[in-house]
């Protein structure tokens, strides 16, 4: 290599300066890319984590469904089996108020027909009762009758016993 000297003059670099400057702003550019990239990369990790971890948590709650799932089909089992005991009792009871809805129209219509017959024997008892009014009247006016055929025997009797009053003009009167 070719010592320098001082106060002369340098050969110039086989690399010039403006290729240099493109260097250096290309390795920058470079520089900045890798930067770029490595942060694209880490946020692209740490994304994936957070969607892994989301994913995960799905998987989870999934699971939890499945098993409230799997209660509630049993809850709806137990459901269906009361619905059905209900619906054969109600079934029973019904039958039941058939019959006894049956009974009390038969007891209805026994009261009906005993009620008529109460009415006809009330009617025949009004009759009877105005029979009785006149056999009344009847007697009434008989016991008026002897009253005074009973009047005239006393008065008769009287004038027998007291001898004095069949005389008009006699002087014991």
């Amino acid at each position: 290599m070719a010592e320098r000297r001082r106060g002369e003059q340098q050969p110039d670099d086989p690399i010039s300066k403006p290729v240099l400057a493109g260097t250096a702003l290309l390795m920058i550019v470079l520089a900045g890319a890798i930067v770029g990239m490595a942060l694209f990369m880490f946020n692209m990790g740490r994304d994936m984590s957070a969607m892994t971890r989301a994913v995960s948590q799905m998987g989870v709650d999934v699971s939890s469904m499945a098993g409230n799932m799997e209660f509630m089909v049993q809850d709806m089992d137990v459901m269906a089996g009361s619905m059905v005991e209900g619906q054969t009792d109600i079934a029973g009871e019904l039958a039941r108020v058939r019959a006894g809805t049956e009974w009390m129209t038969a007891d209805m219509r026994a009261m009906n027909a005993d009620i008529d017959s109460l009415t006809r024997s009330i009617r025949r008892m009004s009759g009877d009762v105005d029979g009785m009014d006149r056999t009344a009247a009847r007697m009434n006016h008989a016991a008026g009758t002897m009253s005074t055929s009973m009047q005239r025997i006393s008065i008769d009797m009287n004038r027998m016993t007291r001898p004095e009053s069949l005389a008009p003009m006699m002087p014991f009167r």
